[in-house]
């Protein structure tokens, strides 16, 4: 009886402390981990923060071609990344300070881009990011997808690393998830009216273009709470809100956070 026990017990522990993975492993996605609370991991070499509960996060970036290797302990895991096919988006009859900035604002824009960095380089004990997210404007269209290749009045630009929600000016924008504010700039050159909002463990969301912010740095913002009102502020042609998902320095696809499909 008493080996009976002892056997049930190992297969629980086992089945308790097994590695566990939500998302899926292709270019531009958000995974979530699983793992015993004390058990070292890393991605690709580098350790990463896993909660008291065991729950871990890392992204897989855009373009990524290599495989991923993630380290549990002393057991190596190889992880195969599937390719995407990205959109490309044209778009015609621009004003020249949209397409190219005059040199006057390339300080600013450093200035400003520093900020946004810093802020996405947070890595706080905070577990949000194992949450469910809900979308953050309702009834609006999507006009712009994550990956898009944009080509403005004919000259190709970065990719789109954001996620476009269209709506009138003014309709509330609601917080997607719990977290702080680390970042709330009203006029910022290329973002406008920005916010970015700390989930823990270096992932961070980032909404921008908005006309009216209502949250300010330090804040405790709870999910469904209404942070700010959709705009059309820095370089943006028409009223919408362009969120982001990041984690550190990688910019991830925030769909796979919400669940749509594209």
């Amino acid at each position: 009886m008493l080996r009976l026990l002892t056997l049930i017990a190992i297969l629980f522990s086992t089945q308790v402390l097994a590695l566990e993975f939500k998302g899926k492993f292709i270019q531009g996605h958000f995974i979530i981990g699983k793992t015993d609370p004390s058990t070292k991991i890393l991605i690709d070499k580098k350790r990463i923060k896993v909660s008291s509960k065991g729950y871990f996060a890392f992204g897989i970036e855009k373009d990524r071609k290599l495989d991923i290797v993630i380290t549990e302990g002393n057991k190596e895991i190889i992880k195969k990344i599937q390719k995407r096919e990205y959109n490309i988006q044209k778009i015609e009859g621009l004003p020249k300070k949209k397409v190219t900035p005059p040199e006057e604002f390339y300080a600013r824009i450093k200035r400003e881009n520093k900020l946004i960095g810093e802020a996405r380089e947070i890595e706080s004990d905070l577990s949000f990011f194992k949450d469910k997210f809900i979308i953050p404007v309702d009834d609006a269209i999507i006009t712009g997808v994550y990956g898009s290749q944009r080509i403005l009045n004919g000259i190709p630009k970065w990719p789109h690393y954001g996620l476009d929600f269209a709506q009138k000016k003014g309709t509330p924008v609601k917080a997607m998830n719990n977290g702080i504010v680390t970042l709330a700039e009203k006029d910022l050159f290329y973002t406008g009216a920005t916010l970015i909002f700390d989930h823990g463990h270096g992932v961070s969301t980032l909404y921008m273009h908005m006309d009216k912010i209502f949250v300010n740095v330090g804040d405790h913002v709870k999910k469904g709470d209404i942070v700010a009102t959709i705009g059309t502020t820095g370089r943006s042609t028409g009223p919408h809100l362009d969120i982001r998902l990041n984690w550190f320095g990688a910019r991830l696809d925030p769909a796979t956070i919400l669940n749509i499909q594209q």
